[in-house]
């Protein structure tokens, strides 16, 4: 495959019987075939849009000083600001050429994973920061239900088989912010190849290139969206939960041909985690003789701890 199929969520909405299933089919094919969809229809406005890279640019504008005040030492950059250089991808030495924001779930009063999942922190400077960022947070959680009931159907599992497991996920909305660069980068570029950990990634500011994504040949297919639409991809839990029957696809942003060097990238994954108890033993009827089981039984909350610890993040 050399391009990144297109999905229209409207079609899965539509309350007509054979678009729904048209969506099905098409988002669980592209998911086997490379791990990626762009998606029209999602839940999110262009004015949310425009004033959530207006609050992202302004708060990395901040001086380094006061973003440091929002790096919370012992919470593994769960939540807050994670400075330059300090993410790692699996299996790099080198430092990604980024800094980023975490927003954590938005839990209600009396919660029971109140005590599991660290505060959000807010921004003092810039309190619009932290009412956007909660919305679009919602509205990003909102797509990705309906998104995992497609695929929940695709799979032959009840439509509504991963709504418990999401509702108080341990998701995480991240503006990541690619300062311009201004010296030959020794090996980084802006994020090394890796997998995502989660269910599933929607990400916002696809737009330009940058983002590329491995197909099955082994080849580097530039993956870019239409202004309208989100990239959707296949996480290493939801891969390891369909025994890899959808495919959790390696990708990367590279650096940009040096008369851009000095410019910036924004862009915005929200990263679909369940709750830490959620089984990922693989489902069996994605097991036969042709497809036997790849993994080990685990759980999401064992499962990220795991990586968290591999990118450096948590120390163990």
């Amino acid at each position: 495959m050399k391009q990144i199929p297109s999905v229209d969520l409207r079609d899965f909405l539509s309350g007509e019987p054979e678009r729904k299933q048209k969506f099905v089919n098409e988002i669980g094919k592209a998911y086997e075939d490379i791990g990626f969809v762009a998606l029209k229809g999602h839940f999110l406005n262009d004015q949310l849009v425009d004033e959530l890279y207006g609050e992202v640019k302004q708060f990395f504008d901040l001086p380094v000083e006061t973003k440091q005040k929002y790096e919370i030492p012992g919470i593994g950059g769960q939540r807050g600001y994670v400075g330059f250089g300090k993410e790692t991808a699996k299996g790099f030495k080198k430092g990604d050429l980024k800094e980023f924001w975490h927003f954590g779930q938005y839990l209600e009063d009396g919660s029971k994973y109140a005590a599991e999942y660290p505060d959000n922190v807010e921004v003092t400077e810039n309190p619009k920061f932290n009412v956007v960022g909660k919305e679009a947070y919602q509205m990003l959680e909102k797509t990705g239900v309906y998104v995992l009931r497609a695929l929940a159907l695709y799979l032959g599992l009840d439509e509504f088989y991963f709504d418990k497991y999401v509702a108080e996920g341990n998701s995480i909305l991240r503006p990541i912010h690619y300062p311009p660069i201004t010296q030959e980068p020794d090996n980084a570029v802006r994020a090394a190849a890796h997998g995502d950990i989660n269910l599933i990634t929607l990400l916002m500011g696809a737009q330009g290139k940058g983002l590329q994504v491995m197909n099955h040949e082994g080849e580097w297919i530039d993956a870019i969206a239409q202004p309208d639409e989100l990239m959707i991809n296949v996480g290493d839990m939801l891969s390891r939960h369909t025994n890899n029957k959808l495919k959790s696809t390696i990708h990367q942003v590279v650096n940009p041909p040096r008369e851009l060097w000095g410019t910036s990238r924004y862009s915005i994954p929200f990263f679909m985690h369940p709750v830490s108890e959620m089984p990922l033993n693989a489902l069996e009827n994605c097991v036969d003789e042709n497809h036997p089981k790849l993994y080990e039984d685990t759980t999401a909350g064992e499962y990220l701890h795991e990586r968290l610890v591999e990118l450096g993040l948590i120390k163990k």
